[in-house]
This record gives C-alpha cells, sequence and structure tokens, in this order.
C-alpha cells in the first residue's frame, strides 16, 4: 500500500475543520475575515473600523429642521495571536488523514479553540441588559424576559442565539423535558442534553461561560450632582470596592424606546466598564447617559442624591448565559505573513477563520516542529442586543 503523504493544505484545511466544530460563541456571532489587514502593500495595521448605524430625529410639522449626519464606529482589533505546536515524525506524516486527525490536531486543536472562545466570551462584561435571578435556578420565563429585552432594543429576528453555561443547561432540559415538541428535539433533550431551536433562540450549551466575580459593592453608592450625562458618573460616596462587568440601575432613570424616544416603564440598566475601588469618584459605565438628540437613550439625568443599586449580592459570584442577536458582537481573523526558506507553509479560510501552519525539519533530533497560528480580535459591536441571563 502506497504511502498518504500529508501536504500543507490538506493539514491547514483539517485543522480549521477541527477549530470551527469547537467554537459554537464565536461560530454564532458576526465573523469576518478580513484580508484588508494583510493585503501586500495596502495594510491597514492591526485595527479595522466599524461603522454604526446612523440615527436621526424625527420632525413634526412643515418647518425643516435640517440636522448634521454624524456616523459613529467602533474599533476592532485584530491583535492577539494564539496557536498551538507540535513534532511530527515520519510516522505522523505518512498517516492517513483521519487518523493523524483523532490523534494530533484534534487534541491540539480542541485546546486551542477552548482559549480563543473563552477569549471572546470575556464581552460579557460590555454587555450592560441583564436578566437578575441570582442565586436561583433558570427557569423559561427567565430567557422570555431576555427575549423581551432584545425585542424591545429592536434586535432582528434572525440570527438569535440563547447560549448557556451547562447548569443552566441542565435547568431548562429538565424544566422543558414535558412540554409538547417534535419528536426527534424531545429525544435529543433526554439523551443529549440538547435544547435545540424555541422562543425563537438557538439554544446551545458551553462549559467555557465564566461566572461573573461580582464586586463588594452594596448600598451607599450616591449621585453627586444633577444632570449628568456622558460614559462617567460622579459619585459622592461608595460602600466597598466594583468591579468591571458590574451592572446596575438607578431610580427614575429610565430607557426609552430607540426611535420614537418615548420614555418606557423600565431602568435603564448601566455596566461599569473598570473597576472601581470604593468611595467618591468617577465611575467608568456604558451606555453613556445621552438625554436629548438621535442617541437619547435615557429618560432623565440621575437626580443629584439618586442611589446607585448594583445588580446581585455583594462578593457572591454568579453564573452568566447569553441571549444575544448576532450583530452584537464580531470575531475577526486575518492573514499571517507567510515565512520563506521553510520546509513547508500553507494557509487556508475556513467560514471566516484563517489560520497558517509552518513546519520546518529539526536535523540534530530527525523531527518535523510544526505551529499552526490564528491571528483573530473580537469586539462588541452593540451590547444593546444581547442580554446577560444572571442564574444560579
Amino acid at each position: 500500500m502506497a504511502n498518504a503523504i500529508l501536504t500543507p493544505t490538506a493539514v491547514t484545511r483539517e485543522a480549521l475543520r477541527v477549530l470551527h466544530q469547537k467554537l459554537n460563541f464565536v461560530g454564532s456571532i458576526t465573523r469576518d475575515y478580513d484580508d484588508s489587514f494583510a493585503r501586500q502593500g495596502a495594510k491597514i495595521g492591526d485595527t479595522l473600523k466599524v461603522r454604526l448605524p446612523n440615527q436621526f430625529t424625527v420632525r413634526t410639522g412643515p418647518t425643516l429642521a435640517a440636522q448634521d449626519t454624524t456616523e459613529t464606529s467602533v474599533d476592532l482589533k485584530v491583535q492577539t495571536q494564539k496557536g498551538v505546536d507540535l513534532n511530527f515524525t515520519s510516522v505522523d506524516l505518512t498517516m492517513a488523514l483521519d487518523d493523524f486527525s483523532d490523534r494530533i490536531l484534534d487534541p491540539a486543536m480542541s485546546v486551542l479553540a477552548a482559549n480563543i472562545e473563552a477569549d471572546a466570551m470575556t464581552m460579557y462584561k460590555d454587555v450592560w441588559n441583564q436578566v437578575n435571578n441570582q442565586a436561583q435556578a433558570a427557569t423559561f420565563n427567565k430567557v422570555l424576559q431576555g427575549r423581551k429585552i432584545l425585542v424591545d432594543n429592536l434586535a432582528p429576528l434572525a440570527g438569535r442565539t440563547c447560549n448557556l453555561n451547562t447548569q443552566d443547561n441542565v435547568d431548562l432540559v429538565d424544566a422543558l423535558k414535558g412540554l409538547f415538541n417534535d419528536q426527534s428535539t424531545i429525544s435529543k433533550q433526554n439523551r443529549e442534553g440538547y435544547m435545540g431551536r424555541t422562543a425563537g433562540f438557538d439554544f446551545m450549551e458551553n462549559t467555557l461561560w465564566p461566572a461573573h466575580p461580582r464586586g463588594a459593592a452594596g448600598a451607599g453608592y450616591i449621585v453627586a450632582g444633577a444632570g449628568q450625562t456622558g460614559a462617567s458618573l460622579a459619585v459622592s460616596t461608595g460602600t466597598g470596592a466594583a468591579v468591571k462587568g458590574d451592572v446596575f440601575s438607578i431610580p427614575g432613570v429610565f430607557r426609552v424606546h430607540p426611535e420614537t424616544k418615548a420614555a418606557t416603564s423600565v431602568l435603564q440598566q448601566f455596566v461599569l466598564t473598570a473597576d472601581y475601588a470604593g468611595g467618591a469618584g468617577n465611575l467608568a459605565i456604558s451606555p453613556a447617559i445621552v438625554t436629548t438628540g438621535p442617541l437619547q437613550n435615557v429618560s432623565a439625568s440621575p437626580a443629584n442624591g439618586a442611589a446607585v443599586n448594583f445588580a446581585g449580592a455583594a462578593s457572591i459570584p454568579y453564573g452568566i448565559s447569553m441571549a444575544y442577536q448576532k450583530g452584537a458582537f464580531a470575531f475577526a481573523t486575518a492573514d499571517m505573513v507567510m515565512p520563506r526558506g521553510v520546509d513547508f507553509a500553507a494557509r487556508e479560510v475556513f467560514d471566516g477563520v484563517s489560520m497558517r501552519i509552518v513546519r520546518q525539519y529539526d536535523i540534530n533530533n530527525d523531527k518535523f516542529p510544526c505551529r499552526l497560528d490564528v491571528l483573530y480580535g473580537y469586539k462588541t459591536l452593540r451590547p444593546q442586543l444581547a442580554c446577560r441571563l444572571a442564574n444560579n
């Protein structure tokens, strides 16, 4: 039987297939391979500007009220490099591709995929919408509350995912196992813990969702000064340190409809974008407080002396699952430079993920050291299209 020599292109494509099937969060958000990062002679550096939709105010009456168009964008930086380094032997290079995948690529790529996925999942800290159910089991009602938040924020119907941590998945599969449904879906629920699609979401399970390390901030944070706007909130006092990702609301500060700007009866939620040591000072927050114009998001500025109410119990971590529309987050990879003077090198793009493989011969040890690399970046584009589910 003739040897089945593995070519660099075959190895790279197989590695991408293995990597791709392991990423269910990155695989369900906006994912772009962008060759502009590596275009010869016209490179844009490591930052790509992503334009956000324009917003306008509506005139009432016949008198012209022209308004300027101010376009906004966010920066997506592709500058994180992760990889797996291997040593091939001559025997390895004559294996069938399936054997090579099972023995070498699958375990190596699984570790790489898990690290990339966990890295991207830190974007949960950018999301201010949260269904608070800390210290309680996940329920379908709480999922529906998350769905309502997405609907209220005009999230498109297509591309919605409910990505659950493993405990939330246990709770929901148990809660829904008795509902009437397609027989094959019920079978997967009972045999595989698979949720399928319901309530407009594709349900997935992921072991990598972190618990949020809720800060020690408790009662005692007080707004210092009326009429505050922007991404900084002055407080006159604060008991206990708060951490990035802590969610809070302020009495009297209600969210508005994204288009009509009519005040709702729902308090606007905010998230800390940086750790805060406590005491008097300025909290870094998102979204920025905007009370007028096309970007208005709240009914009014916080009142002087209003309480800042943090969600969850002080210093008690809680689980995170995420309901989101794919446009909330983005993940991008870029081509890496192909080296010369090596045994072989190849680069492939599969479903938006670009991977490079480089192999060289080690004459001292009669081995073929090999590296597989991914250069990537991620960014929260429109956090209002996502909602954290805080359970357990």
